[in-house]
């Protein structure tokens, strides 16, 4: 399939849905491809299984703290230098590109490299879903290496980080990431496409675009929005288990911009003389939403934070106090849930204290 401008409005607004509060702005990362495609075009989107076995594939994104998106705007020019330096270095063209997460910007910014680069897009990436660190994927729980990475800024200053390993990688990146102010442009995770075949999330792409065609869809026949995404979201492959786990206002924002990434606490009180309040704790992404601290959605599943009349998803940078929200848990594929992937991306990951437990077994 093809993704062209028309398709970006649905298209960021499902990105951000799976990116479950991070993974940038979806107006910031929309303005920004629009803005490349009127100038090179639609974007192929690929199945993995097209992708030629020993060709190469390089994921592009962004990385920094989310509040920093909205601040320090991108220019087109910068989305390609990372990617070029690293296919300079590794001594060959790459054959497609692809996102290392969902999200508003990181689901986009492949397509703005494809569009300028003229390369394709792999519907996949290494998490459906967005996480605040580079090793937190699914790359990483089979074996694909994070480096040779690449960083660079809007000065055209470009940066090399060649690591031990995944955790390291990180490390060295934010680091440089933090110096060039909360803000940079990467690619990484250079893989084959064998690699890509046996490690990525497959379909994210579609599945974004169609879920953000499912939300404007029920708006437009003045059905109801969540219904509809709860039905679409049933029809899926990976996403089949989904609910409404609170309905209230914000009552209260804590968050701060720390070594960049975008972290704090979101506190909603339920309506309708309901005395039960919901705490969502985030680090650019929603990781764990307890109600009266009792755990209703943890990570890896998805914790979606939705406006309560349209359904659109807010990002946890959008977050304001007194918005009236739903907030939605959506189950991962299974690929996220295994004992490896948890090593990898479960509560204990992050510092939360409680087992992952299934959305679906929470009541």
């Amino acid at each position: 399939m093809k993704i062209a401008i028309g398709d970006l409005t649905d298209f960021a607004r499902g990105a951000a849905f799976l990116g479950t509060g991070g993974g940038g702005d979806p107006y910031v990362g929309r303005l920004l491809t629009e803005n490349v495609m009127r100038d090179y075009g639609e974007v192929e989107i690929i199945d993995a299984d097209q992708v030629p076995d020993d060709a190469r594939v390089i994921p592009s994104a962004l990385m920094g703290a989310p509040t920093v998106i909205v601040e320090k705007l991108m220019r087109a020019e910068d989305t390609s230098i990372a990617f070029r330096r690293l296919e300079t270095l590794l001594d060959r063209k790459a054959y497609a590109t692809m996102p290392i997460e969902a999200g508003g910007v990181n689901s986009l910014l492949p397509l703005v490299t494809g569009a300028k680069l003229g390369l394709p897009v792999v519907d996949a990436d290494g998490m459906g879903r967005a996480f605040p660190e580079l090793q937190i994927v699914t790359f990483s729980v089979y074996g694909v290496a994070c480096s040779p990475m690449t960083i660079s800024n809007e000065h055209e200053e470009c940066v090399i980080v060649e690591a031990r390993d995944n955790h390291s990688s990180e490390a060295l990146a934010r680091t440089v990431c933090t110096r060039m102010g909360g803000l940079a442009t990467i690619a990484l995770y250079p893989m084959s496409g064998a690699d890509l075949k046996r490690s990525a999330v497959r379909k994210t792409m579609s599945l974004a675009l169609e879920i953000g065609r499912t939300i404007r869809r029920a708006r437009e026949a003045s059905a109801d929005v969540f219904e509809a995404l709860k039905a679409y979201l049933g029809t899926t492959e990976y996403y089949t288990h989904s609910r409404i786990i609170f309905d209230g206002k914000i009552v209260d924002m804590r968050r701060e911009t720390k070594r960049g990434w975008s972290i704090g606490h979101c506190t909603i009180e339920g309506f309708g003389g309901d005395p039960s309040r919901m705490e969502i704790t985030f680090k650019n992404e929603n990781l764990v939403a307890r109600v009266d601290g009792r755990v209703r959605a943890i990570v890896p599943d998805l914790i979606c934070v939705l406006d309560r009349e349209t359904a659109e998803p807010i990002t946890t940078e959008g977050l304001r106090y007194s918005q009236r929200v739903k907030v939605m848990g959506v189950s991962v594929p299974a690929i996220m849930r295994t004992p490896e992937a948890l090593a990898i991306f479960g509560p204990k990951c992050f510092g939360i204290d409680e087992p992952f437990q299934p959305i679906e077994t929470l009541d």
